[in-house]
């Protein structure tokens, strides 16, 4: 558990860069260490030189020279026959003692030392040879530079820690809220104030819930539905079919009770059937075939099968339809005429009126359906394409309604990127229309 510890990774990744980085310097620093800077010796080694060539007495001269071996310069006056010039290089030695030479010349410089050699000012000295130590200088460089980089190591580790858990402690507030939003509680919320991808984060989990809690909330809704409305069909159906096993019900009025029996099964039929159409829809398998067929004659049988139902209520059927062709799936878009010319139907009163009007453009194709019935009020109209959503419950159960047929409407035209308007006024009727683009 230790080892998936984001914190700790966290602090682990800082002290690995930090090493890295130490590492790396020091590489670079010993390297850079391995050959002095030669312009600055030359200028030194020149400089001392000029200063004691000043110097008339030899005396004074070794005293000088003892001087600046306090400082690590260590001055050899030498000549070509020299054996201190035997180590070094032949070429550089034998430039410093040219006439015309008159430039210092670095004869060697590795592991901190150099050795630069200057051609005499006066006759007395043939050349200086001064060597240079500069390796305690960089042992001390060195040694300030590790110490450095372990004390930024240290602080920087500390501090990484203490950072860490500020950083860490907004997951483990939306681990906590994420095990109890598993357990069934749906309310939680996470308050913050981050600006930064964390507060994005809280966020979009803010959102999450809302949506799950927003969702439960609908399939506890339509569960409740779904079970009352099986459950009103079946009580009707228990209690009559009781009633005839027991002999209560008189032989004359036995065949009323069992077309009513016969009314509830077909209730429930159409229930099971709308709810597994619904499934259907909802899923992604739903067959889908498009074809190319005249909406005009759709509309014409869809108004011809629901005959029985207009004329025995004696309403009027006014069309408005030219021949239009569309490219939608035939089998979904009957259902949506069907679902549409059965609601007006079941709405309006005896003697009303319904008008079936198609509308075409270059872009779309509209159809209207309107009719004469009781309306729906304006408070209802954003929730008509709710499942198993009623406007008025008692009615629609005496109509013989489970509020889905719409919310089969509104899914099938969203699958077809179809659009449904609606307008209604109570006591003047409602008018659906279903927008159809031609593309």
């Amino acid at each position: 558990m230790v080892r998936k510890s984001l914190r700790l990774r966290i602090v682990a990744t800082f002290i690995g860069i930090v090493l890295a980085s130490l590492i790396l310097s020091f590489i670079l620093n010993i390297r850079s260490q391995e050959k002095t800077p030669n312009h600055s010796i030359l200028t030194v080694a020149e400089d001392i030189a000029a200063i004691i060539n000043l110097i008339d007495d030899q005396e004074k001269v070794k005293s000088s020279l003892d001087i600046f071996a306090r400082y690590g310069l260590n001055i050899t006056p030498v000549n070509e026959q020299s054996e201190v010039l035997s180590s070094l290089p032949k070429e550089k030695v034998n430039s410093l003692f040219k006439a015309s030479s008159t430039d210092a010349v670095i004869l060697s410089n590795k592991d901190g030392t150099a050795v630069v050699g200057v051609p005499g000012m006066n006759d007395e000295i043939g050349a200086l040879l001064i060597q240079s130590d500069f390796s305690s200088i960089f042992h001390n460089l060195r040694k300030t530079l590790l110490l450095s980089l372990f004390t930024v190591l240290v602080i920087g580790s500390l501090l990484i820690l203490l950072m860490s858990g500020y950083i860490v402690k907004p997951i483990k507030r939306l681990t906590v809220a994420a095990k109890k939003m598993a357990s069934g509680d749906l309310s939680v919320r996470l308050k913050h104030h981050n600006q930064d991808e964390f507060g994005e984060l809280m966020e979009s989990f803010n959102h999450m819930a809302h949506e799950l809690q927003k969702i439960d909330s609908v399939r506890d809704d339509f569960v409740s539905n779904v079970s009352h409305e099986m459950q009103s069909p079946l009580t009707s159906i228990r209690g009559f079919t009781r009633a005839l096993q027991d002999g209560i019900i008189p032989i004359e009025e036995q065949k009323e009770h069992l077309d009513i029996i016969y009314e509830e099964t077909l209730r429930l039929s159409r229930l099971s059937d709308n709810l597994l159409r619904l499934a259907s829809l909802d899923s992604e398998h739903h067959p889908f075939h498009l074809t190319t067929f005249q909406l005009d004659e759709q509309l014409r049988r869809t108004i011809v099968l629901a005959e029985p139902q207009w004329a025995h209520k004696s309403i009027k059927i006014e069309l408005e339809i030219m021949p239009c062709e569309i490219t939608v799936d035939k089998d979904l878009f009957e259902q949506v005429w069907q679902n549409l010319m059965n609601n007006a139907i079941k709405y309006t009163d005896s003697e009303g009126t319904i008008l079936v009007k198609i509308k075409k453009s270059t872009s779309f194709v509209k159809v209207t359906i309107k009719d004469s019935g009781q309306g729906i009020p304006e408070e209802a109209l954003p929730h008509i394409f709710d499942r198993f959503y009623m406007v008025d419950k008692a009615r629609s159960s005496a109509l013989k309604g489970n509020g889905l047929g719409l919310s089969i409407v509104i899914k099938i035209l969203k699958l077809h990127e179809c659009t449904i308007d609606v307008e209604s006024r109570v006591g003047e009727g409602t008018q659906f229309t279903v927008t159809i683009p031609t593309a």
